[in-house]
């Protein structure tokens, strides 16, 4: 049987009509356990020295915690998990909005997942020459306090030129409509990349105005544990707030390629190649650099 991520003609099909994919059992439920697991274990030993995160008003792009997470494991608080007094209003375990961005580095259990054979056959199955993880976080959606994020485009924020950001995106936990499930408009990569996030010596900026989407394009895409959903770039797509009583746990990664890409004057962000795969349609090549570009970081 061929890895999970080796992708039909009708998938690729699908994915480019539609600009996203759900891949259903992409991972066991045994590597499901082991990452949530091994997050828990990485909670408790967290010391409470963290920062808030929000998509709303994006305050962490000037901050520098935010930017050397990067290179770390830093966590990250709900918007809400701080009452009046500025103390916790619950457990830290039920107030972190996620852990982020070099999971797929730092620890054993999420790098076994970013560059095993599954996520190795499908960036061969989209024909990426150099594919490199450029980040990766662990989503917790709280329960009743689990943050919105607004509707963006990947590469807002991961954009390299030519463009060549895809997200993946795997359920921890199921996904629905009720505790905050992905929603996309479907075919929007089609209309190109509406803004980017700049961030040059002076300051960290966007070059156009947050356009504005209407909310009946949107159509959800619930998911089962274990599922994957692939992302293209310039996808259009959000999350709800989670007002119900159940958490929604998730990982994301986001993989560029790095085979001639063009080099700005920007931030740097540490990534790691994939391994190649043995899929006969890749077309990958081990030669080119590696290469500069916008990094800023997003959660979905």
């Amino acid at each position: 049987m061929p890895p999970a991520g080796s992708l039909t003609d009708k998938q690729l099909h699908f994915f480019d009509a539609n600009g996203y994919l759900v891949l259903g059992s992409f991972s066991s439920a045994e590597e499901v356990k082991a990452m949530r697991d091994r997050m828990a274990v990485l909670i408790d030993g967290f010391d409470g020295a963290g920062d808030v995160f929000s998509t709303k008003d994006h305050r962490q792009v000037k901050n520098e915690f935010f930017f050397k997470s990067a290179e770390n494991i830093s966590f990250f608080f709900e918007e809400k998990a701080f009452g009046d007094d500025g103390c916790l209003k619950q457990a830290k375990e039920l107030s972190i909005n996620k852990v982020g961005h070099a999971l797929h580095e730092l620890d054993p259990v999420f790098k076994k997942f970013s560059f095993g054979e599954n996520v190795s056959s499908l960036f061969s199955s989209l024909r990426y020459k150099r594919p490199a993880v450029i980040q990766s976080m662990y989503i917790f959606k709280q329960p009743g306090i689990g943050g919105e994020v607004v509707p963006h485009q990947d590469n807002t924020f991961l954009y390299t030129n030519p463009p060549s950001c895809t997200g993946l995106w795997l359920a921890l936990e199921d996904a629905t409509k009720t505790n905050g499930c992905l929603w996309a408009i479907p075919g929007s990569h089609k209309n190109g990349l509406k803004r980017r996030m700049i961030r040059d010596e002076n300051d960290t900026h966007f070059d156009h105005p947050s356009p504005t989407y209407d909310l009946k394009e949107f159509v959800p895409l619930e998911v089962k544990s274990g599922d994957l959903v692939v992302i293209h770039g310039d996808l259009v797509h959000q999350s709800f707030e989670n007002l119900s009583l159940v958490s929604r746990h998730a990982l994301s990664l986001h993989v560029i390629d790095t085979e001639g890409c063009y080099k700005g004057k920007s931030h740097l962000s540490h990534f790691m190649k994939i391994s190649s795969s043995t899929d006969p349609r890749s077309k990958r090549s081990n030669s080119g650099s590696i290469c500069r570009m916008v990094v800023t970081v997003q959660r979905d």
